[in-house]
């Protein structure tokens, strides 16, 4: 907008010294809030620690047990973890064989408790209260109940072994709290 307004001026021979104060006003308040922003306190994720690197997972053999892995990795500057899924299931009677991509991105806001956004290649969008168990073994992704919608709990356990238990569970819409399995695996932290 800017330029265009000072390159007509040019042409005409004219000065607008409203719209470049207005250009001056806004380019010295982004200046300012550049380092006040850079300034924000990183996260803590040291209890997040446990889940940090690349996960896989090996389904059963039987029609319907897929295979696949995730990883979690702090990014921008360790503002965000983000996690990226990847899951192959192999052909039953039923379907054809697929895959299934998600990505989630865990953030905290100052002095408010951590939060998610689910995103997967089939078109769903959840959003996720995270919290912590008390002896931090176990960390609980809970979303909203809604009259119309289901709830949504993914749970991550630390295992033996450098493992983790995942249990994915859904309740019916206008049914919140009762949850069902839907998923329940054990993967295993890749070396490295």
């Amino acid at each position: 907008m800017f330029t265009n307004i000072s390159a007509q001026s040019r042409f005409r021979g004219k000065t607008h010294l409203p719209s470049l104060a207005l250009f001056a006003i806004v380019f010295v308040c982004n200046s300012a809030m550049a380092p006040a922003q850079q300034a924000a306190k990183p996260t803590n994720w040291e209890a997040w620690q446990f889940l940090l690197g690349e996960w896989e997972g090996k389904g059963g053999g039987a029609p319907g047990q897929g295979a696949g892995g995730f990883t979690f990795a702090l990014d921008l500057q360790k503002r965000i973890l983000v996690r990226r899924n990847h899951s192959d299931y192999p052909a039953t009677n039923k379907q054809p064989a697929f895959s299934h991509e998600d990505l989630m991105v865990i953030y905290q806001e100052a002095d408010k408790p951590a939060r998610a956004v689910y995103f997967d290649n089939e078109g769903h969008v959840v959003h996720y209260n995270v919290e912590f168990s008390p002896d931090q073994n176990s960390l609980v992704f809970l979303s909203e109940a809604s009259p119309s919608a289901p709830q949504f709990r993914l749970t991550y356990n630390k295992a033996p072994g450098n493992s983790l238990a995942i249990k994915f569970e859904i309740a019916p819409p206008g049914a919140p709290g009762k949850f069902s399995t839907y998923l329940q695996a054990v993967v295993q932290k890749k070396d490295g």
